[in-house]
């Protein structure tokens, strides 16, 4: 009969995360997860495999949380309440790159950057969680051009992959060390030059 794992695989992985997040794929090492978690690497490679598939855990455990915010910010309420969806969303992810002040950015970010050339894993995983992103962004502009407040008339595919781009991209700036007054002046920005019904 097998032994119950003695250790709390969450905590673990939370742990393991702040290590690559730290340091990045490549410059971890198993010793460094098993100095941060407490666990020997005999416990490790039995729990979660070798340093690719933590890695991969890891990975998914954090795109799982991205989506998970945008949802909580974008998928419920009247269609009236859209633009303020949009903007809480926008506003929130350019307050957390503005409050980073380590620099670390997101790890969807710095994990595609690094591996997704050569990780297909990674790559699938950035990818649909993209589109998952993408596909929010889109039903809350469907939702605010219904009401009324974006121009009925644009495609909401292509405003959707605009803010897409936007966040990501005050992500990206803003780890490079763009002050925190214009990280949080590009989400204005974006919305403001959203099109509007002609009246």
């Amino acid at each position: 009969m097998p032994r119950p794992r003695a250790f709390d695989e969450q905590q673990v992985i939370e742990r393991a995360r702040e290590q690559f997040w730290a340091s990045g794929y490549a410059g971890t090492r198993m010793d460094d997860i098993a100095r941060a978690t407490g666990l020997g690497k005999g416990s490790l490679y039995g729990a979660f495999g070798d340093k690719g598939k933590l890695f991969h855990r890891v990975f998914d455990d954090w795109c799982t949380a991205v989506i998970a915010v945008a949802e909580e910010r974008l998928t419920s309420g009247p269609d009236a309440e859209a633009m303020t969806r949009l903007s809480g969303y926008l506003h929130l992810m350019a307050e957390n790159t503005a409050s980073d002040t380590e620099r670390r950015g997101c790890l969807l970010a710095k994990g595609a950057a690094e591996l997704a050339q050569h990780d297909q894993t990674v790559a699938d995983r950035s990818a649909r969680t993209m589109t998952a992103l993408l596909t929010l962004l889109r039903r809350e502009i469907s939702a605010a051009q219904r009401h009324g407040d974006i121009d009925s008339a644009a495609d909401p595919e292509r405003l959707a992959a605009l803010l897409l781009t936007v966040v990501r991209g005050i992500e990206a700036v803003g780890k490079a060390g763009l002050d925190p007054k214009t990280v949080r002046n590009i989400a204005d920005t974006a919305l403001m030059v959203l099109p509007k019904p002609e009246n």
